[in-house]
C-alpha cells in the first residue's frame, strides 16, 4: 500500500510540474503604484504593464519605434497630422475588440481624466478622429517630435473602454488592456499575478503560463529567494552581487545601461529652505565626487553623469561636461549666500541602496558646510510628498524614455504633472517647446543646448548618474534580452 501512494505521488508529481513550471516568478525592488496606464507614476507599475497592456508602438533595439497594436503609421507633411492603422482581429481581455474606437478613448483618457499623469506627454495633441474601424487620425496643436517615443510607453497603452467606463476611478483594481497576459489577483506588498491570455494576437510566442510579480525591497533577499529556487527572475540586482552572479554557474546576469537618471531634486517652493538659493544649489552640487559615489556605492558599475542623459547618449550636451568637485568653491558659494551652515533634509527610499547613497552625499557635502538629514520613506509614500510639495531634497530615480523629452518636460516645464522641483523658467519653457516642435536634429540639438543653458545653472535638480540595470536569473528561463527601458519582453520567454 505505502509503495502504491509512493507511486501516486510520484505520477501526480510528474503531471504537475511542467504546470508549475510555467509559472514565472519575478522578483521586484519595490510593489507598483496603480496598475492603471493613466494614473501610474513608478518603474515597477510598468514592468506589470509590460505583461498586462500592449502599447501602440514599442521600440526596437535602437531605440527606434516597432510595431505592436498599431502596425502602420503616417506623418503629415506639415507635422501635425499623425495617421496610424491597428493590428487587425486584436481583442481586449474581456474580448471586446482593439479598434479605431477604443484608440480614440484610450488617447482621449490619457488627456482628460482627473489625476492622468500622461497628460503632460501628450499635451500637444488636439484631438483624435476616427476614420475606420481600425485607422485613426491624431491631430495636432503643432508639431510634436517625441510622440511616437511616447507611444512606446503608457501613453501608447490602450485599455478596454467598456471596462474603463464600467469600473470608473477603480480601474486599478481590474485592470482590462490588450497584452499578452490578463490581471487575476492583487494583494498589495505581496504579490500581483497574472495568466495568459489564450486569445493574444502573438500568442504563439507566448510560453509562460502565469507570471507571480513579488515586491522584494532588499536586494539580498531577493537574490537568497532566487538562489533558493523561489525566484525565477530578479530586477535592479545589486552592482555589488554582480560579480558573485557572473561568477555562480547555476545563475545568469544580463545588463545594459538605463535611458534614465538618478538625481538629487530640490523644492524651489519650500519656504525658508536653504534649497531655494541657486548658490546653496551650485555648492552642493560642487561638493559631489559622482565617480567616487558609483565606486563606493554601486562598485564603479553605474555611469556618472550631469544631465538628464548619459554622455553616451547623442544628444548629451558637451558643452556641459562633467564637473569636477570643488569643496573649496562650494564653502565660498555659501559663505556668499550667508548659509555656510545650511541644515537640509532628504528624502531617500526606504530599500537596500539610496540610503547608502545619501550616506555618501552626507559625508561628501559635509566637508563644504551642509548638515544633510536624511529622511528614509516607502517608495509611494514619497512620490506622494512630492507630488504635494512636502519634501526638502529628494534622491530620486527616473527610469528614463527613448526621447530625452521624456526626461526633461515632465520634470522642467511650468507646471507639468511631475515637476517636483515647482521649477519655472520662461527660457527653459522655450527650449523645450522648441525641442518638440521640429523632427529636425539640428534644431532639436541647438534647443537641448539652449535648455542645457539655463537648467544646469538654475540647478532644480542635481544629476548625479546612469544606472546599469541589471537582472538576474535562472539558467531555466531563456529567450531573455535586456532592454535599456528596464523592462522585461516576455515574448519568447520559457521556462525549461
Amino acid at each position: 500500500m505505502l509503495r502504491l501512494a509512493a507511486a501516486c505521488l510520484a505520477a501526480g508529481l510528474a503531471l504537475t510540474a511542467p504546470l508549475s513550471a510555467q509559472t514565472l516568478r519575478y522578483g521586484m525592488m519595490e510593489d507598483p503604484d496603480a496598475l492603471d496606464p493613466t494614473l501610474a507614476r513608478t518603474f515597477a507599475s510598468r514592468m506589470v504593464f509590460a505583461a498586462l497592456c500592449d502599447k501602440l508602438v514599442d521600440i526596437g533595439p535602437d531605440l527606434k519605434p516597432v510595431p505592436q497594436l498599431a502596425t502602420t503609421w503616417a506623418l503629415s507633411p506639415d507635422e501635425k497630422a499623425l495617421t496610424m492603422t491597428l493590428r487587425p482581429g486584436v481583442r481586449f481581455h474581456d474580448g471586446e475588440p482593439v479598434n479605431a474606437a477604443a484608440a480614440k478613448f484610450s488617447i482621449e483618457r490619457h488627456l482628460k481624466m482627473p489625476g492622468s499623469q500622461r497628460r503632460g506627454e501628450i499635451a500637444p495633441i488636439d484631438s483624435v478622429e476616427v476614420v475606420d474601424d481600425l485607422t485613426f487620425k491624431i491631430n495636432l496643436k503643432q508639431p510634436f517630435a517625441p510622440l511616437m517615443a511616447q507611444f512606446t510607453d503608457r501613453a501608447g497603452m490602450l485599455v478596454s473602454p467598456k471596462a474603463a467606463e464600467r469600473l470608473g476611478d477603480k480601474f486599478a483594481t481590474g485592470p482590462v488592456c490588450a497584452g499578452p497576459f490578463r490581471f487575476v489577483e492583487r494583494v498589495p506588498q505581496d504579490r500581483i499575478v497574472v495568466e495568459r491570455f489564450p486569445d493574444y494576437w502573438n500568442k504563439d510566442q507566448i510560453h509562460i503560463q502565469r507570471i507571480e510579480f513579488r515586491p522584494i525591497p532588499d536586494g539580498t533577499v531577493r537574490l537568497t529567494n532566487l538562489r533558493a529556487g523561489q525566484l525565477d527572475l530578479l530586477e535592479r540586482l545589486a552592482p555589488t552581487d554582480a560579480p558573485q552572479v557572473a561568477r555562480d554557474a547555476k545563475l545568469k546576469l544580463a545588463s545594459t545601461y538605463e535611458l534614465g537618471f538618478q538625481s538629487v531634486l530640490f523644492n524651489l517652493s519650500k519656504a525658508g529652505s536653504p534649497v531655494a538659493d541657486p548658490r546653496v544649489r551650485a555648492a552642493f552640487d560642487l561638493a559631489l565626487d559622482r565617480n567616487a559615489i558609483s565606486q563606493v556605492v554601486f562598485n564603479g558599475e553605474f555611469l556618472p553623469g550631469n544631465q538628464w542623459v548619459s554622455p553616451k547618449h547623442p544628444d548629451y550636451v558637451k558643452e556641459y561636461p562633467l564637473p569636477k568637485r570643488d569643496v573649496a568653491k562650494a564653502k565660498a558659494l555659501l559663505a556668499e549666500a550667508g548659509q555656510p551652515r545650511p541644515q537640509i533634509t532628504m528624502m531617500v527610499y526606504a530599500n537596500s541602496e539610496a540610503p547608502q547613497v545619501g550616506q555618501v552625499i552626507q559625508a561628501m557635502t559635509k566637508e563644504a558646510g551642509f548638515d544633510v538629514r536624511l529622511q528614509a520613506t516607502d517608495f509611494t509614500t514619497a512620490l506622494d510628498l512630492a507630488d504635494k510639495g512636502n519634501y526638502e531634497a529628494y534622491l530620486y530615480n527616473w527610469s528614463g524614455r527613448p526621447d530625452p523629452d521624456g526626461n526633461t518636460f515632465s520634470f522642467l516645464a511650468c507646471k507639468a504633472p511631475i515637476n517636483y522641483p515647482r521649477y519655472c523658467s520662461p527660457e527653459a519653457d522655450a527650449a523645450l517647446q522648441a525641442e518638440r516642435g521640429s523632427v529636425d536634429p539640428e534644431k532639436r540639438k541647438a534647443a537641448w543646448k539652449a535648455l542645457a543653458d539655463k537648467v544646469l545653472t538654475d540647478r532644480p535638480s542635481v544629476y548625479l548618474m546612469h544606472r546599469k540595470l541589471l537582472w538576474a536569473y535562472s539558467p531555466k528561463l531563456t529567450g531573455f534580452v535586456p532592454y535599456p527601458d528596464g523592462l522585461a519582453r516576455f515574448t519568447g520567454l520559457k521556462l525549461n
